[in-house]
């Protein structure tokens, strides 16, 4: 199976680029701005925990 580049590159850029929000948010804003940085930097978190904890495919 060939993937496209931005099948294989586009959910690991849009992680960093959320985690960069998150902590730009962190670092220079307050308020609403500690909730976009805790949603943001939850992202990855939550993806990770996703993939960690599904089962694998039972192979044919």
């Amino acid at each position: 199976m060939i993937r496209t580049r931005s099948q294989i590159w586009g959910a690991p850029i849009l992680l960093g680029v959320l985690t960069t929000i998150g902590l730009i948010a962190a670092l220079l804003g307050d308020g609403v701005w500690d909730l976009v940085s805790a949603l943001t930097l939850g992202a990855p978190v939550l993806v990770g925990a996703w993939y960690g904890l599904r089962r694998p495919q039972a192979k044919r």
